[in-house]
């Protein structure tokens, strides 16, 4: 028994999905760790939205960061050698990738370079960066728990 009416059923529709020009299933070393080795043709994390509307997501995998428009269409921002997970876009316009491999990264989107931020803390390797958000301060944190508990550190100002 509840005491609570049941949720309102919301419908909803598919407004844009990955275009089958980049699905390609296969396996990876990211794959092999999280996804049991199965092929795959993508991952998706790290949704941010940029000051024109437009939605980055990261495809974790295979280093892709992917630009969708306001319009559902796709395109290939950046492609790398790493494990892009988290995405946010500074008030500046400036985009910080979270990359499981690299550390944290930037992206310049007009040219889709990728170039470190921040590969190391004191000399020492991250665990595996996943996820981060920026301060009104505008100080990046992120959270480095690779494959253990949750740790969160600050990389200073992003001013």
């Amino acid at each position: 028994m509840s005491f609570f009416a049941p949720p309102r059923r919301i419908e909803t529709t598919v407004f844009t999905r990955l275009p089958e020009r980049y699905r390609k299933p296969r396996q990876t070393l990211w794959a092999d760790a999280n996804q049991s080795g199965r092929a795959i043709d993508s991952f998706l994390e790290g949704p941010s939205f940029d000051r024109q509307g437009r939605l980055y997501v990261t495809d974790i995998p295979f280093g892709r960061i992917f630009r969708v428009s306001p319009e559902g269409e796709w395109e290939l921002a950046s492609e790398y050698d790493g494990w892009p997970n988290g995405l946010k876009i500074h008030r500046d316009g400036r985009v910080f990738i979270t990359d499981y491999k690299r550390g944290i990264m930037s992206l310049d989107p007009a040219s889709g370079a990728v170039t470190p931020y921040l590969e190391t803390a004191a000399s020492e390797s991250f665990k595996g960066v996943n996820d981060l958000v920026f301060a009104p301060s505008g100080n990046l944190y992120f959270t480095d728990q690779g494959q253990t508990g949750c740790t969160t550190l600050r990389a200073g100002s992003g001013n």
